[in-house]
């Protein structure tokens, strides 16, 4: 990289490195003495804006770039009539970190402080993904910590054979460990006419959970499609007023545990509450442009995703998700009750693999492994069949090292919500802080 912000170094947490500004500390995300001056704010308020206008520039070098924006109209058809080339967007977004550098942070409030961290963090992963569209080759690690802003531990996967060594005693059988595994949620599948009163419902629940600890818009609704031909098991596509747009895929069976994974990670409390609480409280409340877009490769990412993770186990604490998942799912899908615990056995039993999918993304993406390696790989460690494997390596393709946020935003998300206390409505206020205010992966380290 040609260029560090503001003196950005790294400290441990466990598995992971996080970008922490070196100069302040992380302020508590309320307003307090000093205030920002009108002619500080407006410099602010002149780069966010700046901000937003190059963002929707580079979006039209890669499609996807930008995963929402709800901003003027007029701002994205100026970006896209005459968009500049890549080296001079770079050097657009050096020169906002220049400006945002020059910006006296004694003179901003605590949260003044958080936006100017936030920007910052955004533009580095700004320049990062443009240096990679003008085809430089980064390391997985590298990439990571330059788009997300972490650097994830990868373990060997000489690290998991235990774990299937065990499972293989724990689940005995005839033929492979992986068809034996197979076969258990192939008598979870949900059919497809019983998808949409599953999903449905599943949602509706995430909802409510939610509703009980967190407030949202009178006004906020989705709507929901069934898609095919996708790299991703389900994507929310957020268009600004409090709407959504989820669509699941269906290229593969789904078994009934997505229905409230993929009701709480796309819509309760995750990405869906994620974006409308990031527009009522920074973009309308205190008039903040940047939040009303969301650049894909950025560090708001591992927020999101990480956030839409833990979201399932906030919402659904304990057994009761189970629970309501043999009283109500299992008899819409017409399954059978009594073998929901055999399916939460499974689930659990296999939480100790799922890392195992950053240590072959990193090799693949590193071109350790071929590309049927990795399918190979995926097959013996993540136990899954050949479809669902070579879907697992078409997300690495398009996403790269996106992949880390799901099991390292979910980490750290669960370490910072948890750290509050026992009490569930501590939790959720956590949560609502790292949902609302200008969150960074810096912000959910825990100093202990």
């Amino acid at each position: 990289m040609s260029k560090t912000i503001g003196g950005w170094a790294t400290i441990g947490l466990a598995s992971l490195f996080v970008f922490m500004a070196s100069c302040t500390p992380v302020a508590e995300l309320q307003d307090a003495l000093p205030v920002a001056t009108p002619d500080t704010a407006s410099v602010l308020d002149s780069i966010a804006e700046d901000y937003v206008r190059l963002s929707l520039e580079i979006g039209t070098k890669e499609p996807g770039y930008i995963d929402a924006y709800y901003g003027p109209a007029e701002w994205k058809a100026e970006a896209e009539a005459n968009p500049r080339g890549l080296i001079d967007l770079a050097n657009a977004v050096i020169a906002l970190e220049e400006r945002l550098d020059l910006v006296d942070e004694t003179l901003l409030s605590p949260m003044q402080q958080k936006r100017r961290t936030f920007l910052l963090a955004q533009l580095n992963a700004a320049r990062t993904r443009l240096l990679m569209l003008q085809g430089e080759t980064l390391s997985f690690r590298d990439e990571a910590l330059g788009l997300f802003g972490v650097i994830p531990e990868i373990k060997p996967l000489s690290h998991y054979d235990p774990i299937l060594e065990r499972l293989n005693k724990q689940f005995p059988g005839k033929g492979t460990l992986a068809s034996r595994i197979g076969s258990i949620p192939a008598r979870h599948t949900i059919a497809p006419e019983k998808l949409e009163p599953v999903f449905n419902a599943a949602i509706a629940e995430c909802r409510n959970r939610t509703l009980e600890h967190i407030p949202l818009p009178e006004d906020e609704d989705f709507t929901m499609a069934f898609v095919t031909d996708k790299p991703w098991s389900g994507y929310n596509y957020y268009q600004g007023d409090y709407r959504s747009r989820i669509e699941i895929n269906t290229d593969l069976p789904i078994r009934i545990g997505r229905a409230v994974d993929l009701g709480c990670h796309e819509g309760y409390p995750g990405h869906h509450v994620y974006n409308m609480l990031l527009e009522r409280n920074l973009s309308r409340q205190r008039g903040w442009v940047e939040y009303q877009i969301y650049p894909l490769y950025s560090p708001q990412s591992l927020i999101a995703e990480g956030s839409a993770n833990y979201g399932i186990e906030l919402a659904f604490p304990g057994e009761e998700r189970l629970a309501y998942e043999k009283s109500v799912l299992y008899p819409l899908a017409g399954l059978d009750p009594d073998s929901a615990d055999e399916m939460a056995q499974l689930q659990e039993a296999l939480r100790d693999l799922s890392s195992a999918r950053f240590t072959i993304a990193q090799r693949y993406l590193d071109s350790e492994i071929s590309r049927e390696q990795a399918i190979e790989l995926t097959q013996k460690y993540m136990l899954f069949g050949r479809n669902r494997a070579e879907q697992s390596i078409s997300f690495a393709d398009t996403y790269r090292s996106y992949v880390i946020n799901y099991g390292l935003g979910l980490d750290m998300v669960r370490d910072y919500v948890e750290s509050a206390g026992q009490d569930p409505a501590m939790r959720w206020a956590a949560m609502a802080k790292v949902l609302s205010e200008p969150t960074l992966p810096v912000d959910l380290v825990i100093v202990r």
